[in-house]
């Protein structure tokens, strides 16, 4: 398959996932009871946040999608064994092929954050050993009710590949980080081996300390005569690679 056959084939599939994931919540799952009024007398609170129900709205989710998923066209949906893995769940959504979920929640008009998406390396041996794979973010934008609910407002799915901004964090642990996985108008389309590219070239930054760290280290060790391709070559670099870092 050749790569515009390679995109559009991810395109197609990502507005079905998309589609289908929307009619269940609406179907089924749209108001998730987390407490009552006698329970939580002050309301929410600081439980008011994304990441307090996320592992629920995760469970929700993918069992509702294991028992009801033929009546949306899944023809599989199976659950992840661990919890920290780069998917959440595998499907095949009529197409005769593997294609992952990674869940994640999002509170509806929150501020806009770089968010931690996988470990970069997790998700390089992942793909790694599955290249034809459809690896997805599935975002569902959440609303804490006054009656206790967390609401399913809408699922936005971005193919994890295709993420704009890609960045690896290197004091999070090597998180692959984005603050524009849910902007649909800014996604790149790419292939499986495209991304990896640019995944280990910012996953190799980010062992060396991160783009600000290297910057001044250039900065120190050419004011003392060294020469950029010396430098480069003592980071494992290219003269090309290192002047694309510190621009």
């Amino acid at each position: 398959m050749n790569r515009d056959a390679i995109i559009q084939t991810i395109r197609k599939e990502r507005e079905l996932l998309e589609s289908s994931i929307n009619q269940l919540i609406k179907d089924r799952i749209q108001y998730i009871p987390i407490a009552n009024k006698e329970l939580m007398p002050y309301g929410w609170r600081k439980a008011g946040k994304g990441r307090t129900v996320w592992r629920i709205i995760e469970e929700v989710i993918s069992q509702n999608l294991e028992m009801y998923g033929s009546q949306y066209g899944f023809r599989s949906v199976i659950p992840a064994q661990s919890e920290v893995g780069v998917y959440d769940f595998e499907f095949d959504l009529q197409s005769g092929s593997k294609s992952f979920v990674n869940i994640k929640s999002a509170v509806i008009d929150g501020k806009v954050n770089k968010d931690d998406i996988s470990k970069a390396i997790g998700l390089i041996d992942f793909l790694e050993e599955n290249m034809n794979c459809k690896l997805y973010v599935a975002t569902f934008l959440i609303r804490f009710t006054e009656d206790m609910n967390v609401e399913l407002v809408k699922c936005i799915v971005c193919p994890t590949t295709w993420i704009p901004d890609v960045y690896v964090n290197p004091s999070n642990n090597g998180n692959l980080q984005s603050s524009k996985y849910k902007d649909l108008t800014a996604m790149v389309p790419r292939t499986n081996q495209e991304f990896l590219v640019e995944l280990k070239e910012q996953n190799k930054i980010a062992k060396l300390g991160g783009k600000t760290k290297l910057q001044k280290l250039v900065s120190k060790q050419m004011k003392t005569g060294e020469s950029l391709s010396s430098i480069a070559q003592s980071l494992e670099l290219t003269t090309e690679q290192l002047k694309v870092i510190i621009e």
